[in-house]
């Protein structure tokens, strides 16, 4: 009740927007306000003018003339100007008008003077036949005050809030102050008190007060008129005194205007909420389009926005700019173990770190773990090793690294700040997995390895679409008779400007960049063209595996590209197996989970694709259902050397009978590691001891010479051979 109360009044508590808003109100208002004032208050002078030289007035006739009328005029004109001339000022920031509020001190002065006089000879003047003193000196020093205010004005370079109220506060005085006067006069000759009125509505309801102000304002005006006219003769009874009628009318043009003056307010209330949320609301979406949510720090947005403005200042000094990008090493380790709570926690703390290392620097959170810094070079590299030293500190059980890559545009070279943070990326991405460094800047070696992966980025399309694309064949041979069961498509970018791409450059940069689906595609059609080549010519084939990212699955539907492509050259699904690696399912196992079972159910076999290489293997083969184990390499690396090597293979393979899959092992290279893998009953075997990945051309020809033997399962695809 008691909040409802002080709202009501206008008392309760009110943000600086909503004060700002209210003031602003009023000066606008304030303009419309002091228009109508100065025309009207022109307008009379003119006619008071014209009636004193008609009648040809003089002597004391004149001065009793200006004391009733002209020291009004004139107050109130003056204050008028004033006021407009600061609300224009405050609004729209015209220097210029300052030199206007000359007239008002013109006008006031000439106020100042008369007053002055009449202080000086009382005994001259009368304002409706009898002296009100106090009309002197509400004259005198209203007049003052619009003298001290137009200096004020003239003298500041940019308007005051409180000079602005202040005027305001003078106008509304003054305003009613006249209606007043001039209502007094006009109910000595017998008229209505219409000014009073008009001057009470526009100051109480053209302007917007606190209701309590209102009220105020309004009783203090009326008890002031009031007790005025109640000392002089009513003019229908000609006895002293206020009539009744008089009385109650007045009552009714108070609470009347008094109401409409609380309905103003609580309207114009609602108005500044609204603007208030409104401004809130932009604020926030301009605040989170500049700043990261999680961090607290900038954005890229902003990165290259600032980062642009200040290469092109020709203050910077561009010989000492450096670009950093910075990564926490095995943060995704931290997250799977301690949860992402934990991790957006560390993130939060270790980027305030970083932007308190680099107080006065850009820096921005990039993606991720990732954050980049555009600082200058001069002792970045001792930032960065307290940084690490910080970083260690925020550690567990996970050792968490921080890597670094810089980057130093030519002082003459036109910068892009994406392109920079890019490279100084690629630099932070070549010291990956090496512990020992943790910086690393960006160099010639470097600058050619980065076009070659903006070629690849830029030309994927352009190689699928001329062909620069190859399917090499991997054959994958039976341990039972040692004939070729299977073909492992590898994917070879012949380039007319590179020559040979190796594999392990373009498939990193392409899942990088999230073009992997169009490499795979490519791959699928080829195989396919390649079964059906074979089916119609007799020629010699075997199912083939085909290796698909976890990408291909978020980025297009792999799955119903692949039946496509199946159903158009008619090639029977036993003759398309797929490969999955074991990292791959480490991430978003419902995802996969799913996008496997579609596969097994359109006829497709599985495999599980560099078994070992991961930490979670026996997890997966917990949650997965494969038909081939394909078992990485590694575990060949130290056959003659390391004594665990054979048990460990041996386990492997008896599990994967035991989980009713088929066993294959890469990385063959000697008749010693076959003859083992033979003798604890591995299935199936692939690597160089049996042949390269070669085109199929190659592969044809070393079947025709009896180099390789297609099993006997598919040899009806034809009989004869090239």
């Amino acid at each position: 009740m008691g909040n409802t109360l002080l709202k009501w009044l206008g008392l309760d508590k009110q943000s600086p927007y909503v004060k700002n808003y209210f003031f602003h109100t009023n000066m606008r208002a304030s303009i419309y306000m002091s228009v109508v004032v100065i025309v009207l208050e022109l307008w009379m002078i003119v006619r008071m003018t014209r009636t004193i030289f008609v009648d040809a007035i003089t002597g004391d006739a004149f001065w009793k003339i200006v004391d009733k009328y002209y020291t009004n005029y004139f107050v109130l004109l003056g204050s008028g100007i004033l006021m407009l001339l600061y609300a224009v000022r405050f609004l729209r920031g015209k220097p210029w008008t300052s030199w206007l509020s000359l007239l008002t001190v013109g006008l006031s002065g000439a106020v100042c003077v008369y007053e002055i006089r009449a202080f000086a000879m009382p005994q001259t003047l009368t304002v409706s036949g009898a002296h009100i003193f106090e009309n002197h000196v509400i004259q005198l020093s209203a007049s003052v005050m619009m003298i001290v205010f137009s200096v004020v004005l003239i003298l500041s370079k940019e308007v005051k809030k409180w000079a602005s109220l202040s005027v305001l506060y003078v106008f509304s005085f003054v305003c009613i102050n006249f209606g007043i006067i001039i209502s007094t006069n006009s109910y000595a000759n017998g008229e209505q008190i219409l000014t009073f009125l008009t001057m009470v509505l526009f100051v109480v309801c053209l302007l917007t007060w606190k209701p309590i102000i209102g009220c105020m304002v309004l009783s203090a005006s009326y008890i002031v008129l009031f007790h005025r006219l109640n000392a002089m003769p009513a003019p229908n009874t000609g006895e002293p005194g206020l009539t009744d009628s008089t009385v109650i009318n007045g009552f009714t043009m108070w609470i009347s205007t008094l109401m409409f003056c609380i309905s103003n307010y609580n309207k114009t209330m609602q108005q500044a909420l609204k603007a208030e949320h409104l401004e809130e609301v932009n604020a926030y979406l301009s605040k989170i389009s500049v700043i990261d949510d999680l961090t607290g720090i900038h954005n890229m947005v902003h990165f290259r926005s600032e980062a642009e403005k200040l290469l092109g200042y020709v203050t910077t000094d561009r010989e000492n700019v450096v670009f950093l990008y910075l990564d926490i090493e095995n943060f995704k380790y931290y997250n799977e173990k301690y949860g992402f709570h934990e991790g957006n926690e560390l993130l939060r703390t270790f980027a305030g770190m970083i932007d308190a290392a680099f107080k006065g620097s850009l820096v921005s959170r990039f993606s991720d773990d990732h954050f980049v810094v555009l600082t200058r070079y001069e002792s970045c590299q001792d930032i960065i090793n307290r940084l690490s030293q910080q970083l260690h500190s925020l550690q567990r059980e996970v050792l968490l690294e921080l890597k670094c890559g810089a980057y130093r545009p030519a002082p003459e070279e036109t910068t892009d700040p994406s392109v920079a943070c890019d490279r100084a990326r690629f630099a932070c991405n070549s010291i990956k997995k090496r512990y020992e460094q943790d910086f690393q800047q960006y160099d010639k070696t470097l600058e050619e390895r980065f076009r070659l992966k903006q070629y690849i980025v830029n030309t994927i399309d352009t190689a699928v679409r001329e062909g620069y694309i190859k399917v090499y064949y991997q054959p994958v041979v039976s341990t039972a008779d040692g004939s070729v069961v299977g073909l492992e498509a590898l994917a070879r970018w012949l380039d007319p400007r590179y020559g040979l791409l190796p594999p392990g450059v373009f498939i990193e940069i392409l899942e990088e960049h999230r073009l992997i689906h169009k490499l795979d595609q490519c791959i699928i059609a080829q195989v396919c063209r390649d079964y059906r080549e074979a089916e119609d010519n007799a020629l010699p084939f075997a199912p083939v595996s085909l290796n698909f990212s976890r990408l291909d699955f978020e980025l297009c539907d792999i799955v119903g590209y692949l039946e496509e492509q199946a159903k158009r050259y008619h090639v029977p699904q036993e003759f398309l197996d797929i490969e999955i690696t074991e990292s791959a399912l480490t991430e978003q196992q419902n995802f996969l989970q799913k996008a496997m079972k579609a596969l097994r159910s359109g006829g497709y076999k599985v495999w599980l694709d560099d078994f070992g290489s991961g930490y979670s293997s026996l997890n997966v083969l917990k949650d997965y259902q494969f038909d081939v184990l394909k078992i990485d390499m590694k575990f060949l690396s130290g056959f003659s050397d390391n004594e665990k090597t054979r048990p460990i293979l041996e386990n492997i393979v008896n599990l994967t009978e035991e989980l009713n899959m088929v066993s294959l092992t890469e990385g063959v290279e000697t008749q010693e590691q076959f003859q083992f893998l033979t003798r604890i009953g591995c299935d199936r075997v692939q690597g160089y001891l049996f042949s390269k990945p070669v085109p199929i051309s190659h592969l044809r020809e070393r079947i025709r010479q009896g180099e390789l033997r297609i099993n006997d399962a598919y040899v009806h695809l034809g009989e004869k051979t090239l």
